[in-house]
């Protein structure tokens, strides 16, 4: 399957959408978001045989996160090493070699979201 991606990096206090690269280490990339987030979509779009995974802190409230969603199956809520994620003050790191998260050179793309948007906004 070809995939034409269009990347624009995205960022706010809100959410940061972009691209990064696997190095196919235990000791993955660490992705620069801002902000701590507490939710991360993250799809391989290299490779057709990867789905979608979404980590979150409300499942996973400390790091190493390991429970997982995969909004494109059925599957229920799980939670396995492969997909070991720490999510971190200014960003996220990937602690796995799996091909769903980190293949040595493969291409994903990611959604994260603030844990705490607007640098703590009380606005009313």
């Amino acid at each position: 399957t070809a995939y034409e991606i269009v990347s624009r990096d995205w960022s706010s206090d809100v959410c940061s959408c972009d691209l990064y690269t696997g190095n196919g280490s235990a000791d993955g990339p660490f992705v620069y978001c801002g902000f701590r987030p507490r939710f991360i979509l993250i799809k391989r779009y290299d490779s057709g045989a990867e789905g979608w995974y979404i980590e979150d802190t409300s499942r996973s409230p400390y790091n190493v996160m390991q429970t997982y969603l995969s909004p494109n199956s059925s599957a229920a809520e799980t939670t396995a090493s492969f997909c070991n994620i720490d999510s971190l003050s200014n960003g996220f790191k990937i602690r796995n070699s799996d091909s769903a998260f980190n293949a040595s050179g493969g291409s994903y793309i990611y959604a994260a979201f603030a844990e705490n948007p607007f640098n703590y906004s009380l606005a009313r």
